[in-house]
Order: C-alpha cells, then sequence, then structure tokens
C-alpha cells in the first residue's frame, strides 16, 4: 500500500499527485500554466480547476505567452463564453495581462523561471511540520512572492495563490511526511 498525502483521495488528484504536484519546473509555459491555473482556483476547488485544464489549454494557445499577450477584448468576450475554462472575465483578462508582463521579463533578458526560482534560492525547499497539521494558507516566502509579482504587474496572485504556485511548481517539497513522493522530491 502506497502512502499519499491526505488531499490525494480521487483517482485524478491521485494521477496529479503522483506524477506532476511538487516536481520542479523551470519551463516559463508550464510556470504560466500553473500560474494561471492557480489563479483560476481562487474560491474553487483544484479538482475543479484540473478537470478544466485540457481546456484551458486550448482557449490559451498551450500557455504560449507571446500568443496570449496579443488576445484582445473580442478573445475576452470569446472565453467568456468558454464551457472549458472558469468563465470569470477578471481571471481571464488576468491570464492575459499576466502574459505580456512575462513577455516584458523576458525582453529585458528574464524569465518567470528565475523570477519564481529567485524566492527559494533556485533550489526546492523542504518544509518540515507535522504529519498530523494541516498546510497553512501561506508562508512567508508566498507573501513576499505575492508582492513582488504584483509591483511587476502581475495580477491574481495573492499570497495563498503563490503559495500553491510553489508546491505545485516545486518550488517548495511540501508533501506530507509519510507520502511516498516526500522522499523521491528531496534534492540531495
Amino acid at each position: 500500500m502506497v502512502t499519499r498525502c491526505s488531499w490525494a483521495e480521487y483517482d485524478e488528484l491521485r494521477a496529479y499527485h503522483d506524477e506532476e504536484w511538487g516536481v520542479p519546473v523551470h519551463d516559463d509555459a508550464r510556470l504560466f500554466e500553473l500560474l494561471t491555473l492557480e489563479g483560476a482556483q481562487s474560491g474553487l476547488s483544484w479538482l475543479i480547476v484540473l478537470r478544466r485544464r485540457d481546456g484551458y489549454r486550448a482557449a490559451f494557445s498551450g500557455f504560449d505567452h507571446r500568443t496570449v499577450a496579443r488576445y484582445t477584448s473580442r478573445d475576452v468576450d470569446r472565453l467568456v463564453e468558454d464551457p472549458g475554462i472558469i468563465r470569470h472575465r477578471g481571471k481571464i483578462e488576468s491570464v492575459i495581462s499576466n502574459a505580456a508582463v512575462i513577455r516584458e521579463l523576458q525582453e529585458h533578458g528574464g524569465s518567470l523561471d528565475e523570477l519564481l526560482w529567485s524566492f527559494v534560492g533556485g533550489q526546492p525547499e523542504l518544509r518540515e511540520w507535522p504529519a498530523d497539521s494541516p498546510l497553512p494558507a501561506s508562508t512567508p516566502t508566498a507573501a513576499a512572492m505575492s508582492k513582488e509579482l504584483k509591483k511587476r504587474g502581475f495580477r491574481f496572485v495573492g499570497p495563498t495563490t503563490c503559495y500553491a504556485l510553489m508546491q505545485a511548481a516545486g518550488l517548495l517539497n511540501d508533501h506530507q511526511p509519510t507520502c511516498f513522493r516526500r522522499a523521491e522530491l528531496m534534492v540531495g
């Protein structure tokens, strides 16, 4: 019997947990996808968003930020009607706005990867916490990330969203101590 994090109880969540959650990501397109999905999750369950991931990939050009940054108000109107995504106008507009910020970062020689990973010194953090304690909604590092991202013009990047992004993108190994993935993802 394999022991997993307690939140990975549904088959769909189990596969995501076992194969993706917490694996370090350094590709800007993939980080843009995770940033978008975590922002979409705001106020919703992760399973709702995960079930729409393919819809998001189709709606947002495979998360090619250069293409998404050129979306217009017509695209927003079209996407508000798209049943394959969360049809929240503000969240949709934030994806387009965030794509433009990523494009600007790259035009100045940076990357989303460099920016996000700078908050953990380029290496995943291993968070120590008691097995029976609930995860916090945020951390000081996530709050600092949120503040910097907002300063640069990113939207829907509050501390809770940034914390979830850190977990999903492997900036933080937040698997429960008894979870088999925790040890597999430890940097040695």
